[in-house]
């Protein structure tokens, strides 16, 4: 991160404020969003056969104070919040407080543990980069890409945390036998969770920071400091701590990726955190309960980004600008994954549409798990769908869903982002940035909240965070169009603001967005497949990967094959979004 990057960070500050304000509104509003009488969601919640009785749902109103406007309540809750009074569970009528306090705290152990692991697995990954580019001599004696700084990396950041914990389940319990995979009983409960969150953060906060260290070691003072012959130790010690001040902002993005993840991983090693309390409160519609778990979760990531801040406040300095440079080494490897990504897209294809002849609705109870075998290669489900079918079904239905988000989520972003571009002198970071921190699980939750779970609101809940980064890539190409000098060469010939749009800036735009926008694509089927592992998203009886999965996991020790599949897809998709991640960036 170079000198610039501070001031705009200042300036950033009522943009993260206006939208911390913003999160806490919708959260407070969260009963409301129904469009339904709160009161009357807490009848139908506690005495379903009461049905439409208005004594009823007044004395519910009394009981437990509610305000009958959105505006109320929404002013009475935060009001209330700020004293510590979260309110009253509709279920199981305790004070939120004393349900969410504790989960909160599960919740933050297990992210610390898994952001720890994730820093050390970085520092592992790392540290042969920075000891080779801070050998003596004038320059590095190999500028090739080490195991450790390209494939080790790329390869960790590309495993789904969910299918990470399945196989963690499958191995420690199933086979060997050695680790407690249930329950949050001591630090042993914590290892394969922590494990499942902390090496794909690990290896995704390598990735983010592999670069910079690259850029780092050539600056000129590392240069000259490598050619005067002096001690090393001093020189790594500084590139170490310039690394760690551009990886402070970094750590928070996976942190708050980890706080998303965990809640899928809470569900598979039943961890009563408060990922796992919020989804419980969802499917019973306790909107209390959610609310004051995602406000803690809204709070704990502008704590968290305060304290990276404060970092790399503290801990950056003043060095020359890296250069913008590009490593001599990235042709050779973008080739390599081209010609990746054509094997496992031909893999994938020829296995979708083998399958999507054959019959996976067909139920025939004879076949109830059985094995895979020449007639059914990937075995059978609970109910005797033959596995392969459904499995391409799955595949198309998420692919095809994942789709449209992404089609929609352009049009979105380049709106959004254009408009943005146009209007600021430059790039400055703001409610974008801060929005694009979100993960899809905790946007799932809050759209589950007030519309009930389903697959057409995991599919909100994916184009909710899917369009932010492409309206901050939007934002940063209109507002270079908009300096750019036949931009200003049009202004001055009395072009008007359409014809700027339509003639200039667009087409500079659209472009490299669509190019975008196609690489994220995998991105958007992990989402919708994430959701409805959560049971979120689509049925369990429908052919979706995520509800596949989530369907398989209950049979790990008699069936393993019901995981083995969706699994493998999810993990194609993973490897096909991190691969394309470098082609987003701008």
């Amino acid at each position: 991160m170079s000198r610039g990057s501070a001031p705009s960070g200042l300036r950033s500050v009522p943009g993260t404020f206006a939208t911390f304000l913003l999160l806490l509104v919708v959260v407070a509003a969260l009963p409301w969003l129904r469009g339904e009488d709160p009161a009357q969601t807490v009848l139908r919640v506690r005495f379903t056969a009461r049905g439409d009785d208005p004594a009823a749902v007044e004395a519910l109103r009394r009981e437990l104070d509610l305000p009958s406007s959105p505006i109320s309540g929404v002013l009475t809750w935060l009001s209330h919040a700020l004293r510590g009074d979260l309110g009253t569970s509709w279920v199981s009528r305790r004070p939120v407080g004393e349900l969410v306090g504790p989960a909160l705290g599960t919740s933050l152990t297990l992210a610390g543990t898994a952001l720890a692991i994730a820093i050390a697995v970085a520092g592992l990954l790392l540290t042969p980069t920075i000891r080779r580019g801070a050998r003596s001599g004038p320059k590095p004696r190999s500028r090739r890409p080490g195991l450790l700084s390209g494939p080790v990396p790329a390869a960790l950041a590309a495993l789904p945390e969910v299918v990470v914990a399945v196989a963690g389940v499958l191995l420690f319990a199933v086979t060997w036998r050695v680790l407690p995979v249930f329950g949050w009983n001591g630090p042993a409960s914590a290892v394969l969770p922590g494990l499942s969150l902390g090496l794909p953060a690990g290896g995704l906060l390598a990735r983010m920071l592999s670069a910079s260290a690259e850029q780092i070691l050539t600056e000129p003072w590392v240069r000259a400091w490598r050619a005067s012959g002096l001690d090393l130790r001093p020189l790594r010690r500084a590139v170490v701590r310039r690394v760690v001040a551009v990886g402070a902002p970094q750590a928070v993005v996976v942190g708050m990726s980890i706080v998303g993840s965990s809640v899928a991983v809470e569900k598979v090693f039943s961890i009563p955190g408060a990922g796992t309390l919020a989804l419980d409160a969802v499917l019973a519609e306790d909107l209390p309960v959610v609310q004051a778990v995602l406000a803690g979760f809204v709070v704990v990531g502008l704590v968290a980004a305060a304290v990276a801040a404060a970092v790399h406040r503290v801990l950056a300095v003043p060095d020359a600008e890296r250069a913008a440079g590009e490593p001599t080494h990235r042709g050779t490897q973008n080739e390599g994954r081209r010609t990746a990504w054509v094997l496992v897209l031909t893999f994938a294809l020829v296995v979708a549409s083998v399958g999507w002849f054959r019959n996976g609705t067909a139920t025939d109870l004879s076949l109830r798990l059985a094995a895979p075998s020449l007639a059914h290669p990937l075995g059978a489900d609970a109910v005797g769908h033959d596995q392969w079918g459904r499995l391409a079904h799955g595949t198309l239905l998420t692919v095809s869903l994942a789709a449209g988000i992404t089609l929609l989520a352009l049009v979105i972003g380049a709106l959004a982002g254009t408009a943005a571009g146009l209007a600021a002198p430059g790039p400055t970071p703001g409610a974008l940035d801060v929005l694009a921190t979100v993960p899809s699980n905790l946007a799932g939750l809050l759209v589950a909240a007030a519309l009930g779970p389903g697959l057409r609101g995991a599919c909100l809940a994916v184009l909710l965070v899917a369009w932010i980064p492409l309206a901050v890539h939007a934002r940063t190409l209109a507002s270079e169009a908009r300096s750019a000098g036949y931009v200003r060469a049009a202004i001055l010939t009395g072009a008007g603001p359409g014809r700027l749009l339509r003639v200039h800036v667009l087409p500079a735009v659209l472009g490299p967005l669509l190019r975008h926008a196609l690489v994220r694509l995998p991105a958007a089927a992990l989402g919708i497949a994430g959701l409805s592992f959560l049971g979120l998203g689509a049925d369990p009886d429908r052919p979706e990967l995520g509800a596949m999965l989530a369907a398989g996991v209950g049979y790990l020790e008699t069936a393993p094959w019901l995981v083995l599949g969706p699994a493998g897809i999810l993990v194609i998709l993973a490897v096909l979004t991190t691969s394309s991640a470098r082609s987003a960036q701008h």
